[in-house]
């Protein structure tokens, strides 16, 4: 018997159970993934990076792809086949990353990983350990003898990432030496001599209640002895092999085109992080055109607030002027609390649905600080409870601008990030590959859109905060014209940060955070801005066909209902629902509300 449209039901439950299997050999090959996402059985181990287990991920990936294939995508309905176009999109460009070097997992959630080159200031076994650990579900015993577990394993990942660095570095596979000049020092913070202090340890600091005493003194003096014995060594050798050995070695060029392949290299990276055919040099246009447009905006606020002199001048007073910055920690921290507290309620006049997961805010560990963005996204896990977190660089806190602080909270809390992952998350109708995972392009796309939200919440009602959202448009659209000049078109490091500081009023430290970025991460910044234009410009395409039938809420809940797709897929939707739409307010019907 046919289902819908054709489609014949066994068909279905045949192809979600491959999903299934094959999502679970997955995260089998991906401990950290399983962790993350709430997955139990792998607490206690690391992705194992020897030359086996990176054979065994490539013969993984191709047996997903044998298998996918060996299914026949047109008996199932549409939805279904949407599923399998895009699972087909993930395996299909995994198996094209490999040919660069990148690992055969296709669960990196938006960055790849080389494994020539497989530790920088974003990323890396240094830097994944940290973060996995704080992530690790600690409610019971058994819990921390997984951690104790993880903990005792982390040396052999360490001397596996240290072998991988090395084969790099004989193929003059290598990072440029400007961009992870930090890690050294990111990798000695981790081991503190005094171990309460470490980020490793931080979960023995203090116990549940289910958790008894004789029990917690027996896991914190072998949590101790492990730290002491070995991950001091191990990540002392590691700081050592950096200093002394890999950072001498490094590239003095910054563009991926100086690698071999690179140019290649990068096209592929565009075609995925934007889901789009756009080349290097249209990408490059679309910036200066943006920039340029956002420029006349900027220099209407300046007029507005009343200041008297050149952008330039407006620029500087912006990052000098104390009264735009904290002297305490706790008192930026308590800024952001204050205005993520006042957009919660304001979210219910443009959304219909909202997730049940709760986030808080926190500051970016210590020992990362020093070499990460202004602030950050760390995603929750509902199936361990454990809530989402925006997270604040606290680090040189006079730094950190006021003016900046609502478009960074509307971005990476509400109603950006937090708002559609949790929201894609608890979408358990979809598989879990599309829960967990996505396109950079329209998560980081929506990110930028929800800045741009900020008047319809109750924000940027002073001049300086609506020059702070302005300014982080400018920004993303400084990347476009950065990324590609670095990666395509031979500009230097000192190129780039010239034109970011001549664009835009964020600090000289964002500023060089953010190039070394894009300098590691070739095209990954490209996806904020070419989303946000996308999404932009289908919501005016809807206002402009619906009039006043146009229901904001109604379109947002749309935009958030299939979790992250590419952007094509998102165009095909919206005008679906456009063209619906259209149909039920016509001559003669009454429009359903």
């Amino acid at each position: 018997m046919l289902g819908s449209e054709g489609s014949i039901p066994g068909a279905v439950a045949e192809f979600r159970a491959f999903l299934a299997g094959d999502w679970r050999a997955w995260v089998g090959h991906a401990p950290e993934v399983a962790t993350w996402v709430g997955y139990p059985g792998f607490n206690d181990r690391w992705t194992d990076d020897s030359p086996e287990g990176i054979a065994a991920r490539r013969h993984q990936l191709s047996a997903s792809l044998a298998g996918l294939r060996a299914l026949d995508r047109e008996r199932l309905p549409p939805d279904e086949q949407l599923n399998f176009d895009l699972y087909l999109d993930l395996l299909e460009s995994a198996e094209v990353g490999v040919r660069f070097g990148d690992d055969a997992l296709p669960y990196r959630f938006g960055v790849p990983r080389n494994l020539w080159m497989p530790l920088n200031q974003m990323d890396g076994i240094h830097l994944t350990a940290s973060d996995v650990i704080e992530l690790q579900p600690r409610t019971s015993v058994a819990e921390y003898d997984d951690l104790l577990r993880r903990l005792a394993a982390l040396p052999k990942a360490i001397a596996e990432t240290r072998a991988l660095l090395e084969a790099g570095r004989k193929r003059g596979l290598t990072p440029p030496r400007v961009a992870i000049r930090g890690t050294p020092d990111q990798v000695a913070r981790l081991v503190p001599e005094d171990p309460a202090q470490s980020a490793l340890l931080q979960s023995f600091a203090e116990f549940p209640a289910r958790v008894p005493p004789p029990e917690r003194a027996r896991l914190s003096t072998e949590a101790r002895r492990i730290y002491a014995e070995h991950l001091v060594p191990a990540f002392a050798g590691l700081r050592s092999y950096l200093l002394e050995e890999y950072l001498p070695s490094c590239r003095e060029t910054v563009g991926a085109s100086a690698l071999p392949n690179g140019s290649e290299m990068y096209a592929f990276r565009l075609r995925w992080q934007t889901t789009t055919g756009l080349s290097a040099a249209e990408i490059h246009e679309i910036g200066q055109s943006e920039v340029r447009r956002i420029r006349r905006e900027m220099d209407a606020v300046i007029a507005r607030s009343g200041f008297r002199g050149t952008f330039e001048e407006f620029l500087e007073f912006l990052r000098t002027d104390p009264a735009f910055f904290y002297e305490q920690e706790e008192e930026l921290l308590d800024g952001y609390r204050a205005i993520a507290k006042k957009c919660d309620p304001a979210l219910l006049r443009l959304f219909g649905r909202l997730p049940r997961l709760p986030y808080g805010v926190a500051p970016v560990p210590g020992f990362r600080a020093a070499n990460s963005p202004a602030a950050y996204y760390g995603p929750g896990a509902p199936a361990t409870h454990r809530p989402a977190y925006f997270y604040v660089n606290t680090h040189k806190v006079a730094t950190r601008a006021s003016w900046e602080m609502e478009a960074l909270t509307l971005h990476e809390a509400v109603p950006g990030h937090h708002l559609q992952i949790a929201l894609a998350q608890e979408r358990g109708e979809l598989p879990d590959f599309r829960r967990y995972s996505g396109y950079t392009a329209y998560v980081e796309g929506w990110g930028l859109y929800a800045e741009s939200l900020g008047e319809e919440l109750g924000f940027y009602e002073d001049p300086y905060s609506k020059f702070g959202q302005l300014s982080f448009d400018m920004w993303r659209s400084v990347r476009l014209v950065v990324d590609t000049g670095i990666h395509a078109m031979g500009w230097s490091r000192e190129q780039a940060v010239a034109f970011f500081r001549e664009n835009t009023g964020t600090s000289d430290q964002d500023i060089n955070v953010e190039v070394d970025r894009y300098i590691v991460w070739p095209g990954q910044a490209l996806a904020y801005k070419i989303g946000q234009l996308k999404l932009r410009e289908l919501r005016s395409a809807a206002e402009a066909r619906l009039g006043e039938q146009f229901d904001l809420r109604a379109f947002h809940d749309l935009v958030l209902s299939q979790g992250a797709i590419p952007l094509g897929e998102l165009e095909r939707r919206v005008h679906g629902w456009v063209d619906s739409e259209a149909a039920l307010s016509g001559p003669g019907r009454a429009r359903s509300q």
